[in-house]
Parts: C-alpha cells; sequence; structure tokens
C-alpha cells in the first residue's frame, strides 16, 4: 500500500511539472502544438520503455475490449482542456478542478459499476470528502480573486 502512495505522489509531482512545461509551450506555439507534441512525445517514450521492460508482451492485447483502445483519443482532450483550463484559471485552481473532476467521476464510475468496474456502494463519507474537495477549490480561487483585487504591493484582507 505504502508502495501505491509513493507511486501516486510521484504521479502528481510530474503532473505538476508538466503542466508547468505545458503552459510555457502553450504560451509559445499554442494549445494544438503543445496537444501534439506532449502525447506525440509520450507515445515516443512510452512505446520506447514498453519495449525495453515488456518486449514482445507489449502488443499482446487479446484480453482487452478493443473499445478500451480509444483512451488514447480521450489524452487528446485530457491535455487540450488542461492547458486551455491553466490558461485561463491559473495551475494551481485549473489542476484542483481537474483532479477534483477526476474523483467525482471516478467515484460515479465505481458508485454504478461502469466501463467494467466492480460496483462500490456510493457512501456518506465519499460525498463529504467531495464537497470539502470542492469548497477547498473554492477557497483557492476566490483567494486568488481577492488577492488580484487588492492594490500593487499591498496584501489581500484574510477577512
Amino acid at each position: 500500500m505504502i508502495a501505491g502512495f509513493v507511486l501516486a505522489l510521484a504521479a502528481g509531482a510530474l503532473v505538476g511539472v508538466q503542466n508547468a512545461f505545458n503552459g510555457r509551450v502553450n504560451g509559445a506555439a499554442g494549445s494544438w502544438a503543445t496537444t501534439a507534441l506532449v502525447l506525440g512525445l509520450g507515445f515516443a517514450a512510452s512505446l520506447t520503455l514498453g519495449l525495453v521492460f515488456e518486449g514482445k508482451r507489449l502488443f499482446a492485447l487479446e484480453s482487452m475490449e478493443t473499445w478500451f483502445a480509444f483512451s488514447g483519443f480521450i489524452g487528446v482532450g485530457v491535455v487540450f482542456c488542461l492547458v486551455r483550463g491553466i490558461q485561463r484559471l491559473g495551475p494551481t485552481v485549473a489542476v484542483a478542478a481537474a483532479l477534483s473532476s477526476q474523483l467525482l467521476f471516478g467515484l460515479l464510475w465505481d458508485s454504478l459499476g461502469w466501463f467494467g468496474l466492480r460496483q462500490v456502494p456510493f457512501t456518506a463519507q465519499q460525498a463529504v470528502g467531495a464537497l470539502v474537495m470542492i469548497a477547498g477549490i473554492a477557497l483557492l480561487k476566490l483567494g486568488g480573486q481577492a488577492r488580484e483585487r487588492a492594490a500593487p504591493g499591498e496584501e489581500a484582507s484574510e477577512a
């Protein structure tokens, strides 16, 4: 279990770095160029590493349902929407909103048993956790707006 948390935390850190880089590329080249670059380089890297570590097993997809292979198309939407969201909201709020959306939809799909997932009952604890997360995003966004309204060189009131 600890290894799972370490890997998840590492993924979060990598996404944070990737978003910073993507923001710079987007500023220089635009959203579609950023999306193509990110996914193209990701494909090249994952294909290379997959061949090195898995060899021919990389292409053993017989047990996979065909329609799951289209998740790469979803990746286009993920990268494009996140790049544009960061451009409009800033990295902290955009990533918080994206992660919250991911968790909320994960809860929905788990509770309904969609996409071949084992159905997991939705609990009151999960509902409270989701509401706290949404409140946290609102606080992040509202706190940023208060700082933007403060006069240059002045701190925003904490009230």
